[in-house]
């Protein structure tokens, strides 16, 4: 599983990009290499696409995004499905809360939203004046110079104002209030509960909650009174035994969805905790 923004951001020469400050890039037609890519990020972005079609799948369901999609795909893991018939053709636009925050605090009509649950990958809708923001992108990309950073800064806060500024955007736009007033220890215990099934060690964790790992593993403690690394286990294999027993899925299927890095270290976890091997525990159900 790697690291999507520190992926296209060390790979200038694969795909066409900007930079504006360290933490926000854009870029366009960039391809994953096999059917199914691991990923993670510790930014949030948002993609919009262009031609072709990918499906995200994350711990709360799959995303099927095609020409026309435009999504707000919060920070953390998800394993993406391409397919191969078609190009995938998008523009990305990573986004940290950090910088998201102060645009929103510069607009002049706040948003007012109540608390809620949010998908991993939020829909946004692609309205006229959407649309017409990744049409402006284009003479940039086509153009042989880059644009100017205050204007590259002028148009991922245009992004996200003009998502801001749509009523039917609920969902993004209660998100979004969220990130001003959610204290940091409800952000690491969320990414937490909606990560851990995937292949991620503490220190994608830390960065994951924006933190040092001697940070993140005190700060974890304090919220769950236990260490990550049992917590983490423990997890994984209550979910993976979940999936053998009532989704009916494989022993490699359980291993692979539950963040294991092989089905060999997965059964000898799980013989130790459960006191018998995955195998058996699936065919008790389906005996």
């Amino acid at each position: 599983m790697y690291n999507l923004y520190a992926r296209i951001a060390g790979s200038a020469g694969l795909c066409r990009q900007f930079s504006c400050d360290e933490a926000l890039v854009t870029i366009f037609n960039c391809k994953l290499q096999n059917k199914f890519e691991g990923l993670w990020s510790h930014y949030n972005y948002i993609l919009y696409v262009i031609e072709g079609r990918k499906v995200w799948h994350t711990s709360h369901g799959s995303y099927d995004l095609h020409k026309g999609s435009c999504v707000f795909i919060r920070k953390g893991a998800c394993v993406v499905e391409q397919f191969f018939d078609t190009e995938f053709c998008f523009f990305l636009f990573f986004l940290p809360d950090e910088f998201i925050c102060d645009v929103l605090k510069s607009k002049s009509t706040p948003i007012n939203s109540l608390p809620g649950e949010y998908d991993p990958v939020i829909n946004v809708r692609n309205s006229a004046s959407v649309h017409a923001f990744f049409q402006s992108m284009m003479p940039y990309f086509e153009a042989s110079r880059e644009p100017d950073q205050s204007l590259l800064k002028l148009k991922f806060s245009e992004l996200i104002l003009t998502i801001a500024d749509d009523p039917c955007n609920e969902e993004i736009r209660s998100y979004f209030c969220s990130l001003l007033r959610e204290p940091q220890q409800i952000s690491l215990k969320k990414i937490m509960e909606e990560n851990f099934c995937f292949n991620l060690g503490l220190e994608e964790f830390a960065k994951l909650s924006s933190r040092s790992l001697s940070a993140f593993k005190r700060d974890f403690v304090r919220i769950f009174n236990a260490a990550p690394g049992r917590w983490l286990m423990e997890k994984r294999l209550n979910h993976a035994r979940h999936l053998l027993t009532n989704m009916g899925k494989t022993v490699s299927e359980a291993a692979f969805e539950s963040g294991f890095e092989s089905s060999s270290h997965f059964s000898r976890a799980f013989r130790q905790r459960f006191g018998m091997s995955p195998q058996a525990a699936r065919q008790r159900v389906l005996v």
